[in-house]
């Protein structure tokens, strides 16, 4: 079974992509795919604390965030530069992800089959 790596790119309020990376991780995790999902520049916001997406008229992602690990999809994994750059602390994020510096995140789009990135 080939392995896929979500690249997800975008805020969970800047439109459907955030949304359509979980989606697809959550449904990829129910059918046993062995996937990881990186979260990378406007990407990392999603793993933010306290967010209050009612204000925006959206959707709250954090349920769908909880969910990964109960689907299996344990391999979470954040960009220390995108974190960084965005004045997010990495130990203060709702879920526990692996943060990579730019040569670990080379190494870890290598190790996966196949890369789709939202």
């Amino acid at each position: 079974m080939k392995s896929m790596l979500i690249i997800s790119r975008q805020a969970p309020w800047s439109g459907p992509g955030a949304r359509e990376a979980l989606d697809i991780a959550l449904a990829g995790g129910a059918f046993d795919l062995p996937l990881g999902l990186l979260f990378l520049d406007d990407g990392v916001f999603q793993l933010a604390a306290s967010q209050q997406p009612a204000a925006l008229q959206q959707k709250d992602l954090t349920a769908n965030l909880q969910a990964l690990p109960l689907f299996g999809v344990e391999s979470l994994y954040a960009s220390a530069r995108s974190l960084q750059e965005r004045g997010l602390d990495s130990t203060a994020l709702s879920l526990v992800a692996e943060v990579l510096d730019d040569h670990a995140l080379s190494a870890l789009i290598d190790r996966y089959d196949q890369v789709l990135t939202l």
